[in-house]
């Protein structure tokens, strides 16, 4: 069974041990930050997708609450889909969970704005599915802007 709502890989997200660290790191790179960065997240658009710096405690809490030790017990990555609105994260998190999905997060409102749920696949990868109202798409489903 597919999951239709699916969008594709849109962002990948790296829970981040020293994140101004990190983030020196990739725009010491060149890779363009998005304006909307600040001290408590990062995002560089890469090619049609985001990469995600976020704080591993925070992400943790959201992404892997059923792991007591994030450093040790998850990898500190997630990936994710978007769909096209806030009533399409419940209906792929529901038709995900119908195909074997493990639950980690309900669907919930975010305080950044957007809704998103969790699960993880059947060998324990987390796939955060989200809305958000600033990321837009171009005709083939990639990313090509993310907030203001």
């Amino acid at each position: 069974m597919a999951v239709a709502s699916f969008a594709g890989l849109s962002v990948v997200t790296l829970g981040a041990r020293d994140l101004g660290r990190l983030r020196s790191f990739y725009r010491s790179l060149g890779w363009p930050e998005l304006p909307a960065s600040d001290d408590g997240w990062s995002a560089l658009l890469l090619g049609g997708v985001l990469l995600a710096l976020y704080p591993l405690t925070d992400l943790a809490a959201e992404a892997a609450p059923d792991v007591t030790d994030p450093a040790g017990g998850w990898s500190g990555v997630t990936l994710a889909c978007n769909v096209d609105g806030r009533a399409e994260v419940d209906a792929a998190f529901a038709a995900a969970v119908a195909v074997g999905a493990a639950v980690v997060a309900e669907p919930t409102d975010r305080s950044w704005g957007g809704r998103s749920a969790y699960i993880a696949d059947p060998e324990g990868n987390r796939w955060e599915i989200a809305w958000a109202g600033t990321a837009v798409f171009d005709e083939r489903g990639a990313l090509v802007s993310f907030g203001g």
